[in-house]
């Protein structure tokens, strides 16, 4: 398709896909090795959906011609760093947004290289459904596993297999059929259950099985990505969020101290878990002191009910000593200030992680010291596996770790609530990310789920 047809059909397509708002939002995310055709993949969805404008695609055309291409390369559409051009990887996570009439999308596009595995436990975090690439030629490879085994630790509910350059095999069949049982054998051992994960083969370059099923694939008779992108059940609460009562990181304290104001203190952040309304009874973590939310201010007027991922003011009926870092909570499902703990991490660090270590953890909007204790274990993710009591954790090691807190923090099990049960360890020096952290034992659950 030449660039001047691409235009026209993106132009002409544009009005059908904004007449109707859509109905529902999924967070997505990829997943993948290097030149498994990821950025390929999110362009075409991105190019099928009509979601990229005429002279983006210009731009492509004509990069694409300098590359000496015959046909558009649609990952140039979302490798928007120079280095990700010049290398043909993607390196940072990109978020991208795009819609169909039945379903908006928000897409974190995460890199595949193993160096950026951190990149991709962040991408990951709050997605919904994953889609994980596999190139048919190679099926499931060591960094599938590693890609597998760290989004059952993040508690991706969902996954899609994308069995990608399906067209590059002699009997893609057999191929697509070998390829989706060695999967479904390590997602069922890993906890997920047949119907949350799909398989599809398909070919990102050509577009076969993306947008609309495609006649090539005969021997496959499921959605085609879109298809199932728009029609799997969105579950509202894959987060835990709506399950427990309120969790309100306070962010910043507003006192304006002006005559028209001269005795406003509120209370601003964003609503992490659950839902607040005045005449609440809540309590402030970790100090304990309970009383009752009187107003609930916004921007635009008072609210007589906020809900989870809501920013709002609380103004509360008591003067509390409250500051950036507490946590306002139901005071019927408030969780008990924890000063130690045991939690999995995916060490994220160049240099190895040892007992002993002393770093920054961050927890909503509370960052305090912290020391590591023992590393009770680390999971083989090839062998779905817990070899105890190891020296160190590498780079891109999952393990269990025990860590002590210079000040309480109010967190739940990450199992229970996702926001407020992952934390951040950091370089107290350099203020580098060192490890994603989830409160409790999410290691060993994997591990039961895996037959350990």
């Amino acid at each position: 398709m030449s660039a001047q047809q691409i235009t026209t059909a993106q132009l002409n397509a544009e009005q059908d896909v904004r007449t109707e708002p859509p109905a529902q939002l999924l967070r997505l995310a990829t997943a993948g090795s290097v030149d498994d055709g990821k950025s390929t993949l999110v362009g075409r969805l991105l190019f099928d959906t009509k979601s990229v404008l005429a002279d983006q695609i210009d731009a492509v055309t004509r990069a694409s011609v300098d590359k000496g291409l015959s046909t558009p390369d649609l990952s140039l559409l979302v490798d928007g760093l120079r280095a990700e051009r010049e290398q043909g990887i993607t390196i940072d996570v990109a978020y991208r947004y795009f819609a169909t009439p039945k379903r908006s999308f928000v897409l974190a596009d995460t890199p595949g290289h193993v160096q950026y595995t951190r990149n991709t436990v962040s991408g990951a975090s709050t997605a919904q459904l994953v889609i994980l690439l596999v190139d048919a030629r190679k099926g499931v490879i060591e960094q599938t596993r590693r890609h597998a085994a760290v989004l059952a630790l993040l508690g991706v509910p969902r996954l899609v297999l994308a069995v990608n350059k399906i067209d590059l095999v002699d009997d893609p069949a057999t191929v697509f059929a070998e390829i989706s049982a060695e999967f479904n054998e390590l997602t069922t051992r890993l906890g997920w259950s047949p119907e949350d994960v799909l398989e599809i083969p398909v070919s990102a370059l050509h577009g076969d099985n993306v947008a609309s099923r495609s006649d090539n694939t005969p021997y496959y008779d499921g959605p085609s990505l879109i298809e199932h992108l728009e029609s799997v059940p969105v579950d509202a609460d894959s987060t835990g969020a709506h399950s427990i009562g309120l969790r309100f990181p306070v962010q910043y304290v507003i006192r304006p101290r002006t005559a028209e104001y001269p005795d406003y203190r509120g209370y601003a952040g964003q609503i992490a878990a659950g839902s607040v309304a005045p005449g609440d009874e809540v309590v402030v973590l970790p100090s304990g002191v309970r009383t009752i939310v009187e107003r609930i201010d916004t921007p635009d007027g008072e609210l007589a009910v906020a809900q989870v991922g809501r920013s709002v003011t609380l103004i509360l009926a008591d003067e509390v000593d409250i500051s950036r870092g507490d946590i306002i909570a139901a005071a019927g499902d408030a969780p008990e200030p924890l000063d130690s703990f045991d939690a999995t991490v995916c060490w994220l660090g160049d240099k190895p992680l040892r007992p002993g270590a002393r770093l920054l953890l961050k927890h909503g909007t509370r960052t305090t010291q912290a020391i590591v204790g023992a590393l009770i274990e680390r999971f083989d993710e090839q062998r779905l596996a817990a070899d105890p009591n190891p020296d160190a954790l590498e780079l891109n090691d999952i393990g269990r770790i025990a860590v002590r807190v210079a000040e309480p923090i109010a967190a739940d099990d990450y199992r229970i609530n996702r926001h407020t049960g992952s934390f951040l360890l950091i370089d107290p020096a350099g203020g580098n990310t060192l490890a994603a952290g989830l409160v409790g034992d999410v290691l060993t659950a994997v591990e039961v789920g895996a037959g350990v």
